[in-house]
């Protein structure tokens, strides 16, 4: 077998190199893009049957996109895709996300924004620090409760187990209404109405594409009971910014855990909020930081590096993203 030139985008540690040889083996040839010289840069992505990235609208130029002739696969470290300029990519390279890479450290990061929410942790450690001490607040429980998982892919089912661990009923939303585990319910989102209004906890762990953009407006929120949680570990454009404000700011019985931002340093470059969603006490936010968790970027190397060896030899991959998801008219 000729060996497969893979172009590695981002710096990586000598550890994470070594893991990469180790783990892709014989059959391909590693490339590390930070290592070549300017003038062996181009022709390196020519020369590209695959390329293993993260950010790559970052790691590589807007011109440099048409010389990926020979690539047949873009293997992303991140889970998600939404950041992929589909639209600059020749037609036949397929783009993979690094599905489940990270499923558990996100699910139990969700939990941990579900506790702190229905427990009270923050408000109640403020009211301490102030000298009040509240000992008869009551918080929730969480048992016999529904919790509503919107996007039941490995972060979903991931969070489903910890949360029927829990004694809580799952109700489960993805694309063809199917899961292979018992649920309560599952469904498409043709019954997000009826999800939302039954769930105490509702949990967003979709993909952004052109469908699920802007997908929690004002009429969602509506829709939901006065004192649900709403937990966002997915991606910030998922809700609509202002209506999650208007709305936690009308009714304080309603809370949400955000770990998913609308313009972030990954995208933007920088962190700010439009509204000022983090002043309020029925808010808990964290940097989008829930896939980040010791040995998780070790376990996402390795994924990615199973699914280029499914490339290499020929066998499906996984993750691969439909075109028609981000690109308009396409």
């Amino acid at each position: 077998m000729t060996q497969q030139n893979i172009i590695i985008t981002y710096s990586m540690s000598e550890a994470q190199r070594a893991m990469l040889k180790e783990a892709l083996g014989h059959e391909a040839k590693p490339v590390f893009l930070v290592d070549q010289p300017s003038g062996l840069r181009e022709q390196s992505l020519v020369e590209a049957n695959a390329l293993l990235s993260w950010n790559l609208p970052r790691e590589l130029g807007p011109s440099e996109f048409a010389l990926l002739k020979n690539a047949k696969l873009i293997q992303l470290i991140s889970a998600g895709v939404d950041h992929v300029p589909f639209n600059a990519l020749p037609p036949d390279v397929e783009v993979a996300g690094n599905v489940g890479a990270y499923a558990e450290s996100v699910a139990e990061h969700a939990l941990a924004m579900t506790l702190a929410l229905v427990k009270n942790l923050v408000t109640e450690h403020q009211q301490l620090a102030r000298g009040k001490f509240n000992q008869f607040a009551a918080g929730r429980m969480l048992r016999g409760s529904i919790c509503g998982i919107l996007g039941y892919g490995g972060i979903g089912r991931a969070t489903a187990r910890l949360m029927r661990g829990l004694g809580m009923r799952i109700y489960g939303v993805n694309t063809d209404g199917k899961a292979e585990e018992p649920l309560d319910f599952v469904g498409t989102l043709d019954d997000l109405q009826q999800v939302l209004a039954l769930s105490d906890i509702v949990v967003i762990a979709l993909p952004l594409t052109g469908k699920t953009r802007g997908l929690i407006g004002k009429r969602e929120l509506g829709w939901m009971k006065r004192d649900a949680v709403l937990i966002n570990v997915a991606r910030g454009d998922i809700i609509d910014e202002g209506a999650l404000y208007e709305h936690l700011a009308k009714h304080p019985d309603f809370k949400a855990g955000i770990d998913a931002w609308w313009i972030e340093p990954f995208r933007f470059g920088a962190f700010r909020t439009t509204y000022p969603l983090l002043a309020l006490p029925n808010v808990v936010g964290s940097p989008h930081n829930s896939a980040m968790a010791h040995g998780a970027g070790e376990e996402a190397l390795k994924k990615a590096a199973e699914n280029i060896k499914r490339f290499l030899k020929g066998e499906p991959l996984l993750g691969v993203a439909r075109r028609e998801d981000y690109i308009a008219g396409c």
